[in-house]
């Protein structure tokens, strides 16, 4: 039963498929089906007539684009609809919107198991060749290093840890401006000018600030900076990943 918000993604391989709606009903009714019952909303579609073996598809970024800004989830009819190219939906993944295809739902959380499990493997393949490593060395009679060695390297981990999420938060909250610009730059065109009547508007469109509160006149301004900071030295790839 599905809850929540949605951005469906359509997508047909050529022009005439996409001109006679040739399998557009058809991933139209599947996303019907899949949404059937619970409580939800279909923010908005987005249709694509291209290659499912290109990466850089304007209509999948700007889907991507809605759902960060909705805190939707995408949901298309078919997992092969998004690509047929593991780099590119391991991309999709990194992105920080959820996605379901309806065909195969639990295809999010068996991605996501996998790449842990291989990550894992790894761990503990590390561990074993560090510990034979080390017993070999001792075995030579080799002076290993001693338990300070060990906390500073524990401690150096720590510290690249700290730095590389303090990097993650700061991508997403940048990606998350550069989502909104368009949307405030169009609320000014229908002369919305007042940091007041910005925040109205986009608490009209259903839209959060980053911690699913309301709009004020202050938070619009800090999007604002945050923006023109952006324009002048830019912290992400903004890109579909």
């Amino acid at each position: 039963m599905a809850n929540g918000k949605f951005i469906s993604y359509l997508r047909v391989s050529t022009a005439r498929q996409g001109a006679s709606g040739l399998g557009l009903e058809a991933q139209r009714e599947a996303v019907s089906r899949y949404l059937n019952g619970g409580s939800w909303t279909l923010v908005q579609e987005v249709m694509e007539v291209e290659s499912g073996k290109l990466n850089d598809r304007p209509a999948i970024a700007e889907a991507l684009r809605l759902c960060r800004l909705h805190k939707a989830t995408l949901v298309i009819a078919k997992l092969d609809r998004l690509a047929r190219n593991v780099h590119f939906i391991s991309s999709l993944m990194e992105s920080g919107v959820d996605f379901v295809a309806c065909d195969f739902p639990e295809a999010n959380r068996l991605t996501v198991h996998i790449l842990a499990a291989v990550a894992e493997h790894e761990a503990a393949m590390i561990s074993v060749r560090t510990k034979a490593a080390l017993k070999a060395a001792k075995v030579r009679g080799s002076v290993l290093g001693g338990q300070r060695g060990s906390l500073n390297r524990m401690r150096g981990m720590a510290e690249k840890g700290t730095r590389a999420s303090a990097v993650v938060r700061s991508c997403i909250a940048s990606k998350r401006i550069k989502d909104l610009v368009p949307v405030i730059e169009d609320l000014r065109r229908k002369r919305a000018t007042s940091l007041r009547a910005l925040a109205q508007g986009l608490n009209d469109l259903g839209l959060t600030t980053s911690r699913g509160g309301q709009w004020t006149a202050t938070q619009v301004q800090r999007t604002l900076a945050g923006s023109q900071q952006l324009a002048i030295k830019p912290t992400c790839d903004y890109s579909t990943s």
